[in-house]
């Protein structure tokens, strides 16, 4: 089967002052249509970094990122927005939602950015109730907790029904309640919409609900025995 999503030898240094600091030294891996992987690894391995070069959110010094057959480091600025608004959903560790607009609203918006006209009542009414929040709909961020606020994010990031979910520490704020339901509707959405998920997370609990899971560390892909922080290394059976 051919990738979905390729990454070709990337490459990124950032400068602190006068000190240049590699994120990314020579990163390639492929991920096939509807698979879920997860992405560990300890903080300044180079996580974030991957995730930001993946959804296009930021270009590689050197290397590519493909998405189905799609090179992001050949597209414009405006043709890499039309490709995040099209095919991938984030969903981001500080939830990230708008503060003067309702749990509703918020999960709205992203239709509205994505110009997606053809709204569908019964599958918001399926996720928004999946994920608990059905009462909770008109309520602002402030008023919700942390747990639901990033089951909103979570319900914003599916919406449109994305080819791609991409997640950077997802339940890195949460408990475990709320680390369950977040993790077990990105583990749904992924069987029953056949959405590729790439998920980052430093938990190796919420790792293990991934399909594959890719060790990093250094800036580099490493083979689990050599990561010895990390005890869990055989994706979860669902």
């Amino acid at each position: 089967m051919a990738a979905f999503i390729e990454a070709v030898d990337l490459r990124k240094t950032y400068r602190v002052g006068q000190i240049e600091v590699p994120a990314l030294r020579g990163v390639s891996f492929t991920v096939r249509r509807g698979e879920f992987v997860s992405i560990v690894g300890p903080s300044g391995s180079g996580k974030s970094t991957l995730f930001y070069l993946l959804g296009g959110l930021t270009r590689a010094d050197q290397g590519r990122v493909e998405i189905d057959g799609a090179d992001f480091s050949r597209l414009s600025d405006a043709e890499r927005t039309r490709m995040r608004k099209r095919k991938i959903g984030f969903v981001f560790q500080k939830f990230n939602l708008l503060p003067t607009l309702s749990a509703q609203s918020n999960i709205d918006i992203a239709q509205d950015i994505a110009g997606n006209p053809k709204r569908d009542p019964a599958y918001f009414d399926r996720i928004v109730g999946l994920l608990g929040l059905t009462n909770r709909l008109p309520h602002r961020p402030s008023e919700l907790s942390g747990g639901e606020q990033q089951r909103v994010a979570l319900a914003r990031a599916l919406i449109n029904k994305p080819a791609i979910v991409l997640a950077d520490e997802p339940t890195g704020n949460l408990d475990s309640k709320n680390s369950d339901i977040v993790l077990n509707m990105l583990r749904q959405s992924n069987k029953d919409l056949g959405q590729t998920v790439m998920m980052i997370t430093h938990n190796p609990e919420a790792a293990s609900f991934g399909d594959r899971i890719i060790h990093m560390r250094d800036g580099q892909i490493v083979a689990p025995e050599l990561d010895p922080q990390w005890t869990v290394h055989e994706p979860m059976q669902s």
